[in-house]
């Protein structure tokens, strides 16, 4: 807990991590033994070389979004409290505290503490370090240390948009006749959204369940004006079997004979979750089977695309996450840190 609410103590916006890197990098050279430490930027590796037959790969930012007067940390009963908290300075913490404390680790071990994971993919140092040191993330294994209340999160969901658009005629709406209203054709779009049935898949006993959602409108002139032109955004959440060309695919499917244009306008591909391979089946078993499928997008799908099987798996809520009342109960801290020691070690 003292770790946590030190980093957290250590403000960290995204793009102002030098700070609390350079405080990371001076704990790991003076307090682990048997590491390589390098410095990227912004971002503190670290790893060991023992010739073990298997590495994990522990990986966290240290950024955190725009503090809202939830700095400095607060401890009241059993219940940390700041920003930071739970996304993910906790996870850090746990990752720092186990290189210092598992003197024989069962696993070669690589941390990844890196920043600018908060804003644009492209600033993401993550990506930096696939780009400019890709050595660095091979492993069999990879633990995200975001929030997941003590679960293990398997793999994510992979996410697309499409803006859907429709045509019509402009007129005076005092003679609407002579228009083609371009609102009123996005009601047969609203209404195939409306009935639409998502899917279910279970996927090495994760089950990840879809969503097909409309998240904008855009359409209107003026209070007198039949719009000739309007256009909705649909959000495709969608499991990690399908890649972005099958789900784009599928949302063209479902709009399928409308008089419309589907533009796809982003994208990100989803992670398998990958628990039939042997470095990830043993985490389960450290963590008692208490596994579940990650809904929404991290950074679990780079390690994905490079054939690692990743999880998310850290002490917070992450319901929490980027709220002004963030918070994490230390014995979560405690009981995440048990598990990924007996893992480690084992």
């Amino acid at each position: 807990m003292a770790l946590t609410a030190a980093l957290v103590d250590i403000p960290s916006e995204s793009r102002h991590e030098k700070r609390i890197a350079d405080e990371i990098e001076a704990a790991l050279r003076e307090q682990t033994v048997g590491y390589e430490i390098v410095r990227a930027g912004d971002a503190v590796l670290a790893r060991t070389d023992y010739g073990r037959p298997s590495r994990v790969l522990l990986a966290g930012h240290t950024d955190t979004v725009p503090a809202a007067d939830n700095l400095p940390s607060r401890l009241e009963d059993g219940i940390l409290h700041g920003c930071g908290t739970s996304d993910m300075k906790s996870g850090d913490a746990v990752f720092l505290h186990l290189a210092a404390t598992v003197a024989e680790p069962a696993h070669d071990i690589t941390l990844v503490l890196y920043d600018c994971e908060e804003i644009e993919a492209s600033a993401n140092g993550l990506g930096r370090i696939e780009r400019e040191l890709p050595e660095w993330l091979h492993a069999d294994v990879a633990i995200l240390g975001e929030p997941s209340g003590g679960f293990i999160e398997a793999g994510c969901q992979g996410t697309l948009r499409v803006r859907i658009s429709t045509t019509g005629t402009r007129a005076h709406s005092a003679r609407s006749w002579l228009g083609d209203n371009a609102i009123h054709k996005l009601g047969e779009v609203l209404a195939r959204l409306r009935a639409y049935h998502a899917r279910s898949v279970d996927i090495d006993g994760c089950v990840y369940r879809e969503g097909l959602s409309a998240v904008r409108i855009d359409g209107g002139i003026a209070g007198n004006v039949i719009p000739d032109a309007a256009s909705v955004t649909v959000n495709f959440r969608f499991a990690p079997d399908r890649s972005i060309e099958q789900a784009y695919a599928h949302v063209c499917e479902v709009f399928d004979g409308l008089d419309i244009t589907v533009e796809l306008t982003d994208s990100a591909a989803g992670a398998l979750p990958g628990l039939t391979r042997p470095a990830a089946a043993a985490l389960v078993e450290a963590a008692d089977g208490q596994v579940r499928a990650k809904y929404g997008w991290t950074d679990v799908s780079r390690f994905a695309a490079l054939g690692v099987p990743a999880v998310n798996y850290g002490p917070g809520d992450p319901n929490l996450a980027h709220r002004v009342d963030e918070r994490v109960e230390v014995a979560q801290i405690t009981a995440v840190t048990t598990m990924l020691r007996r893992y480690l070690s084992a």
